[in-house]
């Protein structure tokens, strides 16, 4: 199936949870936020919420500077 996570297309398994796709990208799970088609999705329901084909998937990081 066909996504894109972050602006960029990418082909996944059918079985993808938003926990897979964010740990595609990261290396730790703090300070990440995930929205689904433009839904916020809470860190609990990460392993439960599968990614639908055709989907949009943004994952942000929070990052620290000055």
């Amino acid at each position: 199936m066909t996504v894109v996570v972050n602006g960029e297309r990418r082909e996944l398994h059918d079985e993808t949870t938003v926990a897979d796709v964010v740990r595609t990208l990261v290396d730790a799970e703090r300070g990440v936020a995930v929205a689904l088609d433009g839904e916020v999705v809470r860190r609990g329901e990460w392993d439960a919420r599968s990614v639908p084909d055709g989907s949009r998937v943004e994952v942000l990081t929070a990052m620290q500077g000055g």
